[in-house]
Formats: structure tokens, sequence, C-alpha cells
């Protein structure tokens, strides 16, 4: 027996040794087997309980290779399934390529919640993680910074696309550098059915449908390929005014949302060629105003006008265009069902087909007009110089965003500033307007700052439209009635407004980009595009009696000056589309 062999073997050598060899070699021949499958046994058992250990105790530390989050989606902040995957992936993707910016798609209904977060840079420069609704990041690569933003619209919006624009675009000549913006909070939604659909657009007529909405259209990127490189070192603010017999951009009269202060034709101005003139600039053409391929542009997005009337001028414009421009024009609406559009804080307009809006909110000053009460119990009114317009809550969020102020500045309470301008709970006995200007517009350029998020909307500021009054002002019989031509010498142009060289300073001085529209010299010229006395219908009795001493020279006629606004606006876009194309194609 092997056993008897091991008992009874000698220590040293003698006759026995060919009989020793033989039951050492038995021995082992039975041990081996037995011995082999007693370790496998432990390594597996060993292997097993260290990769469950290390599977159900994962790092604290985020980015730690091991086995962490695993079983859990997140360890702080409950997220759903998707954001939670697609957050790991982008990480994944950030520590093999990190000059990739990620950008997630998101599903974005009026009526979801979004809670809010802290603000953090935004490096312009690095991949930026955007998660959705306080979702736990994955770990950023290092010099980096994720960027957690919130869904919050109050327009009837349904069924959101991912954003158009990001701050990968590069700064142009017309935009002041960008560093950091925080992420928006919830507005109230208005309530609004509205279904999108997969309908597109071609050529410069109405749209027709199309089969998807592959990368915003072959129609856009057209388009886009076609102006780019004309217009991208193309000053569009030094040039002329031309005639053109292909203008107006829509027909006189054949928009019924046109405010009757702005629709002149209908008014009796027996004069037409005003409205066929467009600009242009010295080194380029612009394009004309393309009402599909502008909608394709703005599926499932919100473009929003702020300001004063002027800004008004400038909404119906667009929304008398691009109504004109779709396949059926009852599914166009406002949103609230409005069919007059002054007198209200604010309007949308729905493009039911493309799931976007159209929308305008007063706000002539940019900064909160209220009332106190005095000393002697006496109501006043004051403007708070610290604080922006109470409707700013309702359009943070918005993809496309045109500012305005300053017709109201030119007002006497604004100019002589006495016992008006207030800030914190002091009223300023005095102070000049030039002044009190600047620290509205300061006010505004820091709320922009701190609740625009760069990555996902583009700021406008349109700058002052001239006005034309002569022997008076606005309230003291001042006329432009006998003009039916523009200003030809540039002698006769008006001194550039001091107030739009604060509003430059500001710009200047501002982190997040805004794209001035500076279209002061441009509407200077334009004495013959005001409603002068025909911005009525009916006249009152009053006015009958010396209908001269009532007129408009500060706004526009419609079709008129405003389209050219809405064209440039148009062009600045093409070029920031084409920009992102091209910092997306960059390795």
């Amino acid at each position: 027996m092997a056993s008897d062999g091991v008992k009874y073997m000698p220590i040293h050598g003698g006759g026995a040794t060919t009989t020793t060899a033989a039951d050492i070699k038995s021995f082992f021949s039975v041990l081996k087997p037995k011995k082999t499958s007693t370790f496998a046994y432990a390594f597996v058992i060993t292997f097993v309980s260290f990769t469950l250990f290390f599977a159900f105790t994962p790092s604290i530390n985020s980015s730690s290779p091991w086995f962490s989050n695993i079983f859990s989606s997140s360890t702080t902040t409950p997220s759903s399934s998707d954001n939670t995957s697609r957050s790991q992936f982008n990480s994944i993707f950030s520590y093999i390529i990190p000059n990739v910016t990620s950008t997630i798609p998101t599903n974005r209904s009026s009526d979801s919640t979004s809670n809010s977060t802290d603000p953090v840079s935004v490096n312009t420069n690095s991949s930026s993680e955007i998660v959705k609704n306080d979702t736990l990041q994955a770990p950023a690569p290092e010099k980096q910074t994720p960027v957690t933003k919130n869904v919050t619209f109050e327009s009837p919006i349904v069924n959101r696309t991912n954003p158009l624009f990001s701050a990968s675009l590069s700064n142009q000549t017309r935009t002041n550098q960008t560093k950091a913006a925080p992420a928006p909070t919830k507005a109230a939604p208005v309530s609004v059915d509205l279904k999108a659909k997969s309908n597109s657009s071609t050529g410069s007529s109405k749209p027709v449908k199309q089969s998807g909405n592959s990368d915003l259209g072959s129609l856009v990127k057209q388009e886009i390929e076609k102006w780019s490189e004309s217009l991208k070192n193309c000053e569009f603010f030094d040039g002329e005014w031309i005639m053109d017999d292909s203008y107006p951009l829509y027909k006189p009269g054949s928009c019924k949302i046109i405010d009757e202060q702005f629709n002149c034709i209908s008014n009796g101005r027996p004069d037409k060629d005003f409205q066929k003139l467009k600009w242009k600039p010295k080194k380029c053409s612009l394009p004309r105003l393309n009402g599909p391929i502008l909608l394709e542009m703005l599926r499932g997005r919100r473009l929003v006008f702020v300001g004063d009337s002027l800004n008004r001028n400038m909404w119906e414009s667009l929304v008398c265009f691009l109504k004109g421009s779709v396949k059926d024009e009852s599914k166009v609406y406002e949103a609230r069902g409005r069919h007059h559009f002054r007198g209200e804080a604010e309007y949308s307009f729905v493009f039911q087909d493309y799931n976007c809006t159209v929308e305008f909110f007063v706000s002539p000053f940019l900064v909160q007009e209220t009332e106190i009460v005095d000393k002697k119990g006496t109501k006043k009114e004051t403007l708070r110089l610290d604080l922006v317009g109470k409707s700013s809550e309702q359009y943070k969020g918005a993809d496309i965003i045109v500012f305005n102020t300053g017709h109201w500045w030119t007002h006497e309470k604004t100019s002589k500033g006495e016992d008006y301008y207030q800030e914190g709970s002091n009223v300023y006995h005095e102070l000049a307007v030039l002044e009190a200007f600047r620290k509205a517009l300061t006010t505004w350029g820091r709320w922009v700052e701190k609740n625009v998020n760069p990555e996902k909307s583009l700021v406008f500021f349109r700058g002052y439209s001239a006005s034309h009054f002569s022997g008076g002002q606005w309230n003291s019989g001042g006329a432009c009635d006998s003009e039916t031509e523009p200003i030809k010498n540039d002698t006769y142009l008006t001194p550039y407004p001091a107030k739009m060289k604060v509003l430059e300073k500001v710009l200047r001085g501002m982190k997040t980009p805004v794209t001035y529209l500076n279209i002061t010299r441009l509407t200077d010229y334009r004495k013959d595009g005001h409603p002068s006395v025909y911005r009525k219908h009916s006249l009152s009795e009053k006015e009958k009696k010396s209908p001269l001493l009532y007129q408009d020279c500060s706004h526009w006629c419609l079709p008129g000056v405003p389209d050219s606004w809405n064209e440039i606006l148009y062009a600045e876009l093409l070029v920031k589309l084409n920009q992102l194309g091209q910092t997306r194609r960059k390795p």
C-alpha cells in the first residue's frame, strides 16, 4: 500500500532502493488529482468572494476605475436610468477624447418639473456634460467642469429638440467673450396642446412634407454653405439702402396681425416706394429672408423679443412674414387666442407644424418700473435700476433672445431724473439719465450672465432706432409726413447717440456673448419709413381738427424697415450655425 511505503520508507538508501522508488511513484499518482481539485475549488471560492466584495463596496471616489455604481444609478440623487446611462457614457468618452463636447438630446415638455442647481463655471475650451434634473454626474476629466442644466420653459412648447446653439461657438467680431452662466430655474408654463410634426420645407415658397428632420434638414445646410463664406467677414451695418422691386417680403395688407399703428397702407398712405428699399452692406449682400428655412432652424425652439414697442415692431414683422411662409396658416396662432397686440405684458405666436414659438415681452427699460409711498403717503412712480423686469423668469431659458431699450429713456421723466431713479430703498433726488442708463444696463448684463446659459441660448441686443421728428418731438407737434425718400447725404444724419456708446461699453465688459445688432445708422437714413399721420385709420374729433399735430415718427410702417432688421438677424444666425459646424468638425 502507498501508506505503508510512507510509514516504513528508510531514510537512507539500501537494498530496497528500487522498491522504494516504485512506492513513491505510486503514491504521487494517487495524490495528484485530489490535490489539483482541492486547489481549483479554493481558487474559485476566493475569486468570487473578492469580486462580490468590490462590486458591493464601490469606491467613494467617483473617478475610481473599480466597480463603482454598477448596481445603482446614483448614490446621492435620484434620476432616470436614461440620463444616468448617458452621463456614464459621456464620461467614458471624456476620458478617451478629452476635447469632445457632448450634447445630450432632451425631450422637453412645458409641464415637466425641474430642480434648481447652484451655478457653475463653464469652460468653453473643454468638454461639458449636460445632465437633466440634478442627476449624479459621472466623472469629468481633469481641468473640465461638468454643467448641470435644468429644463425650464414658460413657452407652450412640447417635444423640444436638443440645443441648436452651443458654447463651442467661437467668438466673432460682433460678439464679446464668454465665460460662465448658471442653469435657469422653472417658470410657470402656458398650457397649450401642441403636437409636433415632422414637416419641413424646401425652396423659397411654401413648405412641403419631408420624411424626417436629419441634422436640421439638407436645405438648412445648403443655405448655410451658400452664404457662410461671403457673410463671415462682412460688416452688416456699413452700407446703403437700394431699390429692389422684388420687395416687400410680404404683401401690404395681407397680414391681419399687424397693429393698426404700423399698417400705413391700410391707413391710407399713398406712396409705395418706401417698401421696396432693402439694406445692402458694402462688402456683401444679405440673404433674402427665407421663411421655411428659418422655421426649420427654429423647430422645437423659442425665439423671444424683449423690450419696448420698437421691438414689438420687429416681432410683428417677423411673425407676419413667417405666418405667410407656412402651408396652413390656421396652425399659426397666438397662444392665448389674442388678436390685438397692445396692452398686454406678453404675447406668444405658436407655429404648430414646427413646434416653435416667436414671442414678445414688454419691458421698455429692461429694469422694473414700480411705485413707492413717500413720507406724505403719496404714491410715486420710480424706476428700479437694480432689478430686471418681472417677466425675466419666463424667457431666460429661451433659445434666442433679442433685447432692446432706448426710446423710453428720452421721455421727460427719465430725462430729468428727479426723484425717479431708485436703487434698493434709495431714491435719487437727481441722477443724470446717462448714468441711470448705464446702471440699468449693468443690472441687465449681470442678470444675463447669471441666468442665461450660453451653451443653450443666443443673446442679441438691437441698438437704438432713429426717430425723425421735425419741428418738435413726439408730444409737441413733431412731423415727418412729407418725407417720401431716405436721406442720401451722410451730412444730414444725426450724431451717434451717447446712450449707444454706453451700451457698447457695457457689452464689451460682459463675459456672456451678446451679439450687437447696431441698426442705429441704417435707420437714421430712413426718415421716409415712419407712419407719420398714417398711424391709425379713424381719427378722433380732436385729431381731425389738427391731424398734423399727431404724428408717429418713431415707429415704422410694415412692411418696412424692421423687415431688414430681421434679415440681418437671419444672416447672423446663418453665420453662427456655420461657425458651430466648423467647431464640431475640428479634431
